[in-house]
């Protein structure tokens, strides 16, 4: 196999226009599998990277109270996979290196996807296609294009779809964005997002370092262009990397950023113009925007601000404003607060448990509340900054076609080149 150096900020400039080929994702499924119906009672699970949030996600679906069950953990890490699979209380034998063995078994109804973010389409398009109703983490996706297969894949399938964004399933937060779409601060003009600075420095100088042997360190990397192993590459550190997340723009902000879009009642489209300026190191291992400032403009002429600094979400109307965080929700004037949204108002999809919801919609069939349009649509708005801070350049987005508009350069970065055989 090649060896691809990393993705540095020049190197994914040139290398997105290498983009471009179709979807061949191995699988090993059963045909039997295809077209599986909603199970009534039990739900089983297999959970497919199960370090960090992934083992947090990992416990809330092994609930036998709460009509689900884990049946078997994958992960290229083995000590995650150990310290899962004696958590979870299964035998070794269902203790997965690779996904693909896990998503061959027909006793598996649902799948947790826990992995870094350059796995999370690859390894949910296979579990869709074999079957499984899905949960992924956020952020939902590693590019644009790949959110867009994704999400068309889901509706083929029709497969139940969860994007792990649960800040809508908060009812401040729910609450909040219904304050502003019922007209409670007047016109909409300006949205605010702050998301904090990077938490993790990286080293001013590296050298490549052994891979530890109980990681699958090719395994690990998966679409991702080859690159030397080092400690500070792998686990929470990754998002810090554009080979394999976006930095605090995809970490943060597919909290925050869902939650505008939600406000903006933009679920289903997005921005049409971005301009963007952002700080990226310059040396060391790290590769994402270490302070961002863009300015998204909607077709309504809706501004949406991120910036470095802060955080939650903030709606400004022509008769006040409305601020929702977690634990936090404020508005002025004070009285919208105390509003009553009526019968004939808008309400929005009320859910006050995030992975409750999508066990009930896995036997009732019906959408949860971040399906995987959803999750696409606001990873979308974190890939935009993305673009335009690297691209250093306003731009004209085209949220039906996702694409943008006479510009073949801006274009080809709403795709990534990726190893084989884990092309998309």
């Amino acid at each position: 196999m090649k060896r691809l150096e990393s993705v540095s900020r020049r190197d994914f400039l040139r290398g997105s226009a290498l983009a471009g080929a179709a979807f061949a994702l191995p699988t090993i499924v059963p045909s039997s599998v295809f077209g599986a119906n909603a199970p009534s009672e039990r739900i089983t699970f297999g959970c497919i990277g199960v370090g960090g949030q992934g083992s947090g996600n990992m416990r809330r679906f092994n609930s036998k109270k709460g009509g689900s069950e884990v049946l078997a953990v994958c992960d290229v890490d083995a000590g995650h996979r150990e310290k899962a699979r004696n958590s979870a209380g299964i035998s070794s034998e269902s203790s997965y290196n690779d996904f693909r063995s896990l998503l061959a078994r027909e006793d598996i109804d649902a799948v947790s996807v826990g992995t870094p973010d350059h796995w999370h389409v690859p390894v949910s398009i296979a579990a869709v296609r074999a079957g499984k109703d899905v949960f992924c983490e956020k952020p939902l996706t590693l590019t644009i294009a790949e959110g867009r297969k994704l999400a068309d894949e889901v509706k083929r399938y029709g497969r139940v779809f969860q994007t792990g964004s649960q800040q809508r399933s908060s009812s401040n937060f729910r609450k909040g964005c219904e304050y502003v779409v019922n007209g409670r601060i007047g016109k909409l003009h300006t949205i605010r997002v702050g998301i904090p600075g990077n938490n993790k420095q990286c080293e001013p100088t590296w050298t490549p370092s052994p891979v530890p042997k109980d990681l699958d360190y090719d395994l690990w990397l998966g679409p991702a262009l080859w690159a030397p192993y080092h400690t500070q590459r792998c686990h929470y550190q990754f998002r810090f990397f554009l080979d394999y997340s976006g930095g605090q723009v995809t970490n943060w902000g597919a909290h925050h950023l869902d939650i505008a879009q939600w406000g903006a009642q933009a679920d289903d489209s997005g921005p049409v113009e971005i301009r963007g300026k952002g700080e990226f190191p310059k040396s060391g291992l790290f590769t994402t925007s270490t302070k961002v400032d863009v300015e998204y403009t909607y077709a309504n002429g809706v501004k949406l601000l991120l910036k470095t600094g802060g955080g939650g979400t903030r709606f400004e109307g022509s008769e006040g404003w409305v601020y929702v965080n977690r634990g936090k929700l404020d508005a002025e004037p004070k009285s919208i607060l105390d509003s009553v949204i009526g019968p004939n108002e808008i309400h929005l999809y009320n859910s006050n448990d995030h992975k409750g919801n999508f066990l009930d919609c896995i036997k009732s069939r019906k959408d949860p509340i971040c399906s995987a349009e959803v999750g696409h649509r606001s990873s979308t708005v974190c890939h935009l900054a993305n673009i335009a801070m690297l691209l250093d350049r306003p731009l004209k987005w085209d949220p039906k076609a996702e694409i943008f508009p006479g510009d073949d350069e801006a274009t080809r970065m709403t795709w990534r080149p990726r190893r084989s055989p884990w092309i998309l």
